[in-house]
């Protein structure tokens, strides 16, 4: 191109220059730049990214690129200036032929978020093409009988430049006997012909070599020459004359081939061979009209030969030539013109200029995913296209310019209801009958962390033997998140909180990876009966989200405590002494053994046995009150110094005993302290009584609010495991224990009245507590007791005080919170 620009003068240069730095003008919203052709590579066109308002790091960050319609990438972007550069040589005359116009469409793309520029580069022509001839040389038989005034169509010269710069004229060399004479076509393709001024003749000259020259317009002038050589023939009097020197013919693209599409006719005056007419093409045909044409020679039916395509050629023009046999032969010429009428024979195609996936599943409406060009080779209606999406797509089709579409989300998406969308995207064109194309795209829609971890239950409980060994597991939870990759990933925590003023996590730990929770310790049933822990899920989203459920930790007894006896006081040794009247009869209450028991149900059921005795004659033990009397009266040969080996036994398993010895003196003339008190304290017993009554109905009201509270717990576990699906349950061993909510149990005296009653139970979110009353059919008095059952001794202190005053009935209530001790 350098070398070029050297040898055109100073106005030329001055013009070059002046349209290369021009050059942008916007019409329509459209950014449009005008460059010549043949410009070198890295040439600048102009300012695209002040031009389309973008600053030069938007070009780095978010991905400046730019899509050609054309087969090559002519076109640049300078990342580093934000310039629309020439990535390629450009050639007019590849690109438009001879369009009078020639626009490079180009599509400026911009992803983070997907956004289009509509981009025209329109190539100016320069005269860098001359006049060409098919051929250098041309002949002509011409009879020295042809009358003056005869013409002879030559064929022309071609020129690929367009406007000012295409071919201009046509020059005939000097001579004396043709004239050149210049026609314009319905085209405006300029067509020369000669034609004979005066008459030839053969004896004097045999041929004639003539020159046509054919110039343009541009600056400087380019020109090509070709030869004319003219045979002089003897006569043949008349040529062949065609009875049209133009046929004009219509011919649709799809024509079946061997198809007749016209008949010329050309008439010879001349009788015999003169006269008898020959067709064929003239000798300058095209290769293509050789291709797709044939004409018979003997009746000048030209018919169709090959393939005709409206796409790749819409006009044919052609000579046929018309000769005699005479000698010399004449001819005679007629221009064919054949028009192709367009067939809607090409199916729309879709391009995919620009794809953005995947896509956040929370993109706003109206975000650009993909930019879709369509495109249909045919013309008129035939080559109008139209896009479509199928009804059910979240997606829709946002035209732009000129069959450029975006393509932009129409709803919320959700990644866990579709992971992926395949769209069909289908394209017809307005031909009759209209054809259709379809390409499918498949966009993947990536995960957004909008679920939080959702546990398997609200709550779980767990049931976990006291002396459980420590580090053992006692519970899994579960969490399920229906997000993807780290947003789905969770991790497990015990959140902080106090159980008896310690935290929480002196008592379990958790493994956050899978959700199991181990025991820090081994539990003890006496002083903790049942906790709560709080677990949290999260996941590992940005912002995390979380979710929290919880956990029930129910402690269950084991017997581990013996019978510990609170009366006889056994403070100053094991040996309890004991004195009894001789004079005693059969029944008569010589002592009461009590003791309790630190375990809860079955474990804490004491009952009292005599092992040795000095006379088992004598004494019996009451099986469950402790109660020690004479079996028979005393007589004078009975010892006055006995021993009772008592032994408790609670109803645990293994069971666990205790022993407690009492010595009894059988003194003479003893009085009986109990009866005496009795006789002289009326009035406390009426006041005792009072207090028993209170307290037995205090005890109904509590135990049928027990059993009120245990049936509505029954009725919600019954729902809780219909709804749930699974339920987290300890790893311990449960060894026939019932769930220790709140229970109520009552034993019977073979004789009626009620022997024994513990109510075990209290909220979960509480500390349990136990109420149990002994009674005595036999007693005719009743006390009450309250014991803290965890320190044994300050019951054996509070006895050795009441050690007089012990009733023979007695109720004892037990309360395993920390309080003091009340009577």
């Amino acid at each position: 191109m350098t070398k070029r620009m050297g040898y055109r003068d100073w106005r030329w240069l001055a013009l070059w220059w002046h349209i290369f730095f021009l050059l942008w003008s916007t019409i329509d919203g459209q950014t449009r730049y005008t460059i010549p052709e043949e410009v070198k590579q890295g040439s600048v066109v102009g300012n695209l990214a002040k031009d389309l308002g973008l600053g030069l790091s938007e070009i780095f960050d978010r991905k400046l690129r730019v899509a050609s319609e054309a087969a090559k990438q002519y076109f640049r972007v300078d990342v580093g200036k934000g310039e629309l550069v020439v990535n390629e040589r450009i050639d007019r005359e590849t690109l438009c032929g001879q369009s009078a116009s020639c626009v490079l469409p180009l599509q400026v793309i911009i992803d983070e978020p997907l956004q289009s520029f509509r981009v025209e580069v329109e190539i100016q022509d320069i005269n860098d093409n001359g006049p060409v001839f098919a051929k250098t040389e041309h002949v002509l038989d011409i009879a020295e009988s042809t009358v003056s005034g005869t013409r002879f169509p030559l064929k022309g010269a071609a020129d690929p430049d367009v406007g000012t710069n295409a071919l201009k004229s046509y020059k005939l060399s000097q001579n004396e006997h043709f004239a050149l004479n210049v026609k314009n076509s319905k085209d405006g393709i300029k067509v020369p012909e000669m034609v004979l001024q005066k008459q030839l003749d053969r004896e004097k000259l045999l041929e004639h070599k003539l020159i046509l020259t054919a110039t343009d317009g541009g600056n400087p002038v380019r020109s090509g020459t070709t030869e004319i050589t003219i045979n002089v023939l003897d006569n043949n009097d008349n040529a062949p004359q065609f009875e049209k020197l133009l046929y004009e013919v219509p011919l649709r693209e799809d024509m079946e081939r061997g198809t007749v599409i016209l008949k010329v006719k050309a008439v010879d005056i001349d009788d015999g061979e003169n006269g008898e007419v020959v067709y064929s093409f003239a000798e300058d045909t095209s290769e293509s009209v050789l291709k797709t044409f044939h004409i018979h020679t003997k009746s000048g039916a030209i018919s169709v030969n090959g393939v005709v395509d409206y796409e790749l050629c819409s006009k044919y023009d052609f000579d046929v030539r018309a000769s005699d046999k005479g000698t010399p032969k004449m001819q005679g010429h007629c221009t064919v013109q054949v028009q192709i009428q367009d067939v809607n024979d090409n199916s729309p195609e879709i391009i995919l200029a620009s794809l953005s996936t995947p896509i956040r599943e929370d993109s706003p409406i109206g975000s650009v995913v993909a930019l879709i060009n369509a495109k249909d080779i045919d013309s008129g209606n035939n080559g109008k296209t139209s896009l479509r999406l199928p009804t059910d797509c979240p997606f829709k089709l946002k035209p732009s310019f000129s069959d450029h579409y975006a393509l932009v989300t129409d709803s919320k998406l959700d990644r866990e209801k579709n992971p992926q969308y395949r769209i069909k995207i289908m394209a017809s064109d307005a031909g009759s009958p209209p054809l259709t194309a379809v390409k499918e795209i498949i966009v993947d829609i990536s995960d957004v962390n909008d679920f939080p971890p959702v546990f398997s239950q609200r709550s779980y409980t767990v049931n976990v033997k006291e002396n459980y060994p420590p580090g053992k597991i006692l519970c899994s939870v579960s969490a399920m998140d229906p997000d993807l990759g780290d947003n789905a990933k969770i991790s497990y925590s015990i959140l902080d909180s106090k159980v008896q003023d310690v935290s929480v996590s002196s008592y379990v730990y958790m493994n956050s990876d899978n959700g199991s929770i181990y025991s820090m310790h081994s539990f003890d049933y006496e002083k903790l009966k049942v906790f709560q822990i709080q677990v949290q899920a999260k996941d590992h989203g940005s912002p995390s989200l979380s979710s929290n459920a919880t956990v029930h930790i129910f402690i269950l007894d084991q017997n581990d405590n013996a019978p510990a006896v609170i009366y006889p006081s056994t403070a100053l040794g094991s040996l309890s002494h004991q004195k009894m009247p001789r004079s005693a009869k059969g029944g008569h209450l010589v002592t009461k053994v009590t003791a309790v028991d630190a375990d809860s149900g079955h474990n804490a059921w004491i009952s009292y046995k005599l092992a040795e005795a000095t006379d088992a004659s004598l004494f019996s033990v009451n099986i469950y009150t402790g109660e020690v009397r004479t079996k028979r009266a005393v007589s004078e040969q009975d010892d006055s110094s006995q021993r009772l080996l008592i032994e408790i036994k609670d109803d645990g398993e293994p069971v666990q005993s205790t022993t407690v010895t009492v010595a009894i003196l059988i003194e003479d003339g003893l009085h009986e302290p109990i009866l005496d008190l009795r006789q002289k304290a009326p009035e406390p017993s009426k006041k005792n009584g009072r207090i028993t009554l209170y307290l037995i109905l205090s005890l109904a009201s509590v135990s049928v609010l027990s059993v009120l509270t245990f049936v509505i717990l029954t009725v919600r576990c019954v729902k809780n495991s219909r709804s749930s699906s699974s339920c987290c349950m300890g790893r311990a061993d449960y060894d026939g224990y019932t769930n220790p909510n709140r229970n109520l149990q009552i034993q019977l005296n073979s004789d009626g009245p009620i022997k024994y009653v513990e109510v075990l139970g209290g909220d979960m979110l509480s500390q349990s507590q136990s109420f149990r009353s002994c009674l005595s059919p036999m007693s005719e008095f009743s006390d009450f007791t309250f014991v803290k059952p965890s320190s044994t001794t300050d019951f054996k202190e509070m006895i050795n005080v009441l050690d007089a005053s012990l009733p023979d009935n007695a109720w004892t209530f037990e309360s395993q919170q920390m309080g003091a001790v009340h009577q």
